[in-house]
This record gives C-alpha cells, structure tokens and sequence, in this order.
C-alpha cells in the first residue's frame, strides 16, 4: 500500500484512483461497507483503490483538550486500511489551511486537481468542507456533474441490535465496561495495541508478571479488570495468548498514568519492544486500591481465576 500525506505533486501512479472518503474511526460495519463498495467499483474500473482520510482527527483540532476519544489511532488505522486491500492512502493533514477549504474548494482542489480521483464513495451521512456545508449532493453536483467523476452514496448499515453502525455507540459501550457489546457493534473484537514497555517489574515481584501498555490517544474504557487475549503485531505474530489486565492508575501503588497491564497466562518469554494488540473480552471489576500488596496479589488470583473461566466459555 503506498501511502501519502499531502495531495499536492503526487506522481501520475499515485492518482486516478476509486477513493473511499471518511474519517473511518472504529473501522465498523458501515466504514467497512464503504470500503468494499470502492473496491468492488475499482475492480470494475480496473482502477486503484483508495482511501481518503485526515489526520490529525478533525475532533482533535477542532477541540485539542477533549479527552482521548480514539477507537483506532492513527498506526492501527493504516494498517487496518491496508488488511482491507487498499492500493492507496491518502493520509491529509487536517490543519487551519484544511478546515477554511469550502466543500467546493475541497472537491475541486483536494479531489479532482490533487488526487484526480477517479470515482468517489462515501456514506450517506457524509458532510465535509468548512462549517461541514458539504453534503452528499454537493458532492454529486460538483465532483459529478461538473468534474465527470463517478459518485457512489453508501446507505447506513445496521448493527447487530438493528439500529444504525456508530462509532459513538462503540466508544459508549467501552466507557461503560461492556466489550463484548462493543466488539459485536464493530464486528470484531476491540483492542487496545501498543509497544510493550519495560515497567517496574512489581507484577513480577507480586508473581504475576505482566505486558504494560500506554493508552496514548486511545479511548478511555472503564478503568477496571478484563479478561483479554493478546497477540504480538507484525512479524512477530503468533498465537493469541489469554489472560488478565488491569487498565487504569494503579491506586494501590500510587499510580497517577493510566497503563494497560496484561498479566497472559502460562507465557514466560520476552515481550518487551514488540508491538501487542491486546483485546478486551469482558469487563470483572472496577479498579480500586487495596490495603496492601497482600491483599492485591490474593485479588489478582481471584482475577485470574474468574478470568480464565471467561475464556474457557468464550472458546467453547
């Protein structure tokens, strides 16, 4: 997949092709939906596929101090894009000079002059351009009409429960503990990847070594205990590893960051450096602080247990 950032000078080989248009946080049934459908328009074209999308988020620099509200940041959403099959990423940078185009200046300088897009597709819903005054039939009317370009609307796609795909209902879900909701609204399961840090090694010291994970501009889930499955990203891949995590601040210790800390069952070797995803299956207690390491590690154990047994039913 040939990325780029910028949608000025491009070579003659990274234009022409049939573009997926949106922000695709999540990557959920509707995203997904998009994107086959410019696949599939591609493949008919004989044309590239591609995919527009901005970063940094449009939330983010439209409101810098919101919390950390991402379901898949900006590394887990490349390669996603690149498991889909694309040929080409567009990753544009939204900054000031971005947010004042107009949807026609969007189309005709973004679209049409920089890309030279061959065929569009977006969602129904989709809305772009300063003050997001660009809707479906701007689009069909400027990028169609007047540019000759192949415009595909893709209807809303129902999740499992019937109502509409939504990454908003994906991120409420996981601030209310329930990951197993959340993976059936997107589809697959969520997860939370990142380098393994070298941490302070009391999990080691407690008998439970673990994984660490900073959460940098993930979604903050319900601080609590999860079962989880973990497995290492890229060419170190292997077989899921099962076990149990506590995110959040670590009271007990005096913690102050929220981390990720995968305690993976019947695992003993390295994984410092590598690049673990580490899914969240079920939600078993809020984060609280103990009394003391004691009384901790005696809750850890009980964690586990419980733990595996969530994992033994899931894998049943």
């Amino acid at each position: 997949m040939r990325v780029a950032t910028s949608y000025s000078d491009l070579p003659a080989e990274a234009k022409g092709a049939v573009v997926a248009i949106g922000n695709f946080d999540g990557v959920h049934p509707g995203h997904r939906a998009v994107l086959t459908s410019a696949w599939e328009v591609a493949t008919r074209l004989g044309a590239a596929f591609g995919v527009v999308t901005f970063e940094p988020h449009p939330r983010r620099f439209f409101q810098p101090d919101i919390p950390p509200f991402r379901l898949t940041p900006a590394p887990v959403k490349r390669r996603l894009m690149k498991e889909s099959g694309a040929d080409l990423y567009y990753e544009l940078t939204f900054d000031a000079a971005m947010a004042a185009l107009t949807a026609e200046a969007f189309i005709e300088h973004v679209l049409l002059q920089g890309l030279g897009v061959r065929h569009v597709v977006v969602g129904a819903g989709f809305a772009f351009g300063k003050g997001r005054t660009g809707t479906v039939s701007v689009l069909e009317h400027v990028a169609g009409h007047k540019g000759g370009v192949g415009v595909t609307v893709v209807a809303p796609v129902a999740a499992s429960d019937g109502a509409l795909s939504s990454s908003t209902r994906v991120r409420d879900c996981l601030k209310r503990g329930e990951p197993e909701r959340a993976a059936a609204l997107l589809g697959r399961g969520w997860a939370i990847e990142g380098a393994v840090l070298a941490g302070d090694k009391r999990g080691r010291q407690l008998g439970f070594p673990t994984a660490n994970l900073e959460l940098d501009d993930y979604l903050r889930p319900a601080f609590g205990v999860y079962a989880v499955r973990a497995r290492a990203v890229g060419a170190m891949a292997n077989a899921p590893l099962s076990g149990v995590a506590n995110l959040g601040i670590r009271p007990t210790v005096g913690g102050a960051k929220a981390l990720l800390e995968a305690h993976l069952f019947d695992f003993s070797g390295d994984l410092y450096g590598q690049t673990l995803a580490v899914e969240l299956l079920a939600f078993i207690r809020p984060e609280r602080k103990f009394e003391s390491l004691d009384a901790l590690k005696a809750q850890i154990a009980q964690d586990s247990a419980r733990a595996r047994g969530i994992l033994a039913a899931h894998e049943a």
